[in-house]
């Protein structure tokens, strides 16, 4: 087998969200489902049909047992592997793998949070030598890296802010948007610091709801309701668990991934029509368009300036808002495979992208540690 042996061999035919922004009364595993009943409608599909599941919560420690008995599914082939909001993307690919070899049809990738009701993030899970330092999120971490790239690079507050006005700009297009007030530089530069140089607004939403994507093979993709959505390619990289044990403050583990997902595809940036990158801060989308090889390194502060990623600029990134104003439920990373899918359905409505093939959906787990690279495309790019 060679990298490319996967390419085309899966495709993205449902999708589904639910309870999106705040959900009260709602657990995170009824929010899981009604993404999931979503999902299964919008392929044409029933969930007896479904035959593999990936995903999880927040909450719970066994999800996929969890997922199969609350929805009444019991899966052939199952896989909860945990990296943070880069772990949907990890499970493209291996629902892929599970597909090819037989193992499974129909695979479930889903998730559900009530994190807005449950104001917790897992703080508990911090690494104890972390915690007596006063790290207490995932916040300071990332404030960190952008202090650094500021301090090596000459990033500023305002380049920063940039990425936070560009997605407040793509949410004022999509319906399902949690912010869509204007928002200038300027109100990002004056919103309190939170962890310098990190403000308010330079941070995602703390939101409720529920996503899910259901995967098939090529064959069976294309008597379904929609244009199937092509896996082309997909890599991860995992290089650290806590910030202490960081590498290079600047660099991420896309820096790897994205290369390896780049070759299995066949593509190079240039093929690429839209991007759906993991905005848990501003810093990450500048970090990752580096390390992703659209521009330079250190030159990412720069290349997001004067709307080139916003609604008209040249290069589209987070056309449903991301995490910084459409949501950000605890875990974004199916969202990015969500908006990549319907770009490439052409079901965008007023934020879509004309001709789009490509798209790149790019998870990130924890602080920097562990990064996910897929790459999908339409009927076209097979």
């Amino acid at each position: 087998m060679s990298i490319s042996s996967l390419r085309g061999k899966s495709a993205i035919v449902g999708l589904g969200t639910c309870g999106l922004g705040r959900a009260p009364g709602f657990s995170a595993m009824d929010l899981m489902a009604g993404a999931t009943a979503r999902a299964v409608a919008d392929a044409g599909l029933q969930l007896k049909d479904i035959d593999g599941i990936c995903g999880g919560t927040l909450y719970h420690m066994f999800p996929t047992l969890s997922m199969g008995e609350y929805l009444g599914i019991r899966p052939k082939w199952a896989c909860s592997d945990m990296t943070g909001g880069s772990s949907f993307l990890s499970h493209l690919l291996q629902a892929t793998m599970a597909i090819e070899a037989g193992l499974c049809t129909t695979v479930l990738i889903a998730y559900g949070s009530n994190l807005k009701q449950a104001g917790t993030f897992g703080i508990h899970e911090l690494p104890i030598f972390e915690r007596v330092y006063g790290l207490t999120s995932p916040l300071p971490g990332y404030a960190m890296c952008a202090a650094r790239h500021m301090y090596e690079y000459g990033t500023t507050r305002a380049q920063m802010a940039e990425v936070a006005v560009a997605a407040r700009q793509w949410a004022q297009f999509n319906p399902d948007a949690t912010m869509k007030a204007p928002l200038t530089i300027e109100e990002v530069l004056a919103s309190p610091l939170v962890a310098d140089p990190l403000s308010r607004l330079d941070c995602c939403l703390m939101s409720d709801g529920g996503a899910a994507v259901v995967v098939t093979c090529p064959d069976r993709a294309k008597a379904m309701k929609h244009k199937p959505v092509y896996f082309l390619g997909g890599a991860g990289a995992s290089w650290s668990r806590e910030v202490s044990q960081i590498p290079d403050f600047c660099t991420t583990p896309t820096a790897e991934c994205a290369p390896r997902a780049f070759e299995m595809a066949g593509i190079t940036t240039t093929d690429v029509d839209v991007l759906q990158l993991y905005d848990a801060f501003t810093i990450n989308v500048i970090m990752f368009l580096e390390d992703m090889g659209f521009c330079k390194k250190g030159e990412g502060g720069a290349f997001v300036s004067g709307g080139r990623i916003a609604p008209g600029g040249a290069l589209p990134v987070n056309t449903n808002g991301g995490g910084l104003s459409f949501a950000h439920p605890g875990m974004y990373g199916l969202f990015t495979l969500i908006e990549a899918t319907e770009q490439l359905r052409g079901n965008a409505g007023a934020r879509q992208i004309a001709d789009a093939e490509i798209a790149i959906a790019h998870g990130n787990g924890c602080t920097f540690s562990h990064e996910f690279t897929a790459v999908l495309g339409n009927a076209g790019t097979l």
